[in-house]
């Protein structure tokens, strides 16, 4: 496998006026290309905000994130939101759809802010909701659908401009056991198919189990460095 992302000696603090609130202490990882990986650890310790500067969301107060040897906080603000949209997709716990938009809308979104036309990110998005499942229920705003509905739509969404990565916050935590396992199936054909990476960071041990390595994060680092898991 190939490198895809590594970061170097990631720090992120938050302030309380003149008080600093160290969150990451120094975070060295490397992540393949097309592997899945598993961020895990108690409530705080800097799983979101390690996704988030990653992603590209935040930016570190002191280190570097590398995507194929570029640090993306290189980019000004106008490269940094051409990254966002075009190389990273994001999940979320919540899936924040767009509730006056359809399914169909929602998908097509982000390929038209990427300056595609109307007719291609509509037939795109209209292929990945059939891949998701979702072939009936284009037409359909949130408020009609069922939670694991709107997050196999959230997913769709995150693929819509083919990004090498897909970031997810959660995407289970919010649903039954049963939806839960039929959105894990899903993120898993998702990777075979697309070979795409997948960073997500869980609560969930059955999600933990199947990934390709696992990360402890404790108290803003890492612990034991990174897990592997034998499948």
């Amino acid at each position: 496998m190939n490198n895809l992302i590594r970061t170097v000696d990631l720090h992120k603090s938050y302030y309380d006026g003149a008080k600093e609130l160290p969150v990451l202490k120094g975070i060295d990882i490397e992540i393949q290309k097309g592997e899945i990986l598993a961020i895990i650890g108690a409530s705080g310790v800097g799983k979101s905000t390690l996704l988030h500067l990653i992603g590209g969301l935040d930016r570190p107060t002191q280190g570097k994130v590398y995507y194929e040897n570029q640090d993306i906080f290189d980019f000004n603000d106008r490269e940094l939101d051409r990254f966002r949209n075009l190389g990273v997709g994001f999940v979320f716990q919540f899936h924040h759809l767009l509730p006056e938009f359809t399914a169909i809308e929602n998908v097509a979104l982000g390929a038209l802010i990427a300056g595609r036309n109307a007719h291609d990110a509509r037939a795109d998005a209209g292929e990945l909701l059939d891949y998701v499942g979702l072939s009936e229920r284009l037409e359909h705003h949130p408020s009609e659908l069922s939670g694991g509905e709107r997050q196999r739509i959230a997913i769709a969404r995150a693929l819509i401009n083919q990004p090498k990565v897909v970031l997810a916050d959660e995407p289970t935590g919010n649903l039954d056991r049963k939806t839960s396992a039929a959105v894990l199936d899903l993120l898993w054909n998702l990777n075979d198919r697309f070979d795409q990476t997948f960073i997500i960071v869980t609560h969930n041990q059955a999600l933990a189990q199947r990934a390709d390595r696992l990360i402890h994060l404790v108290d803003g680092r890492v612990s034991n460095q990174v897990q592997v898991i034998d499948l």
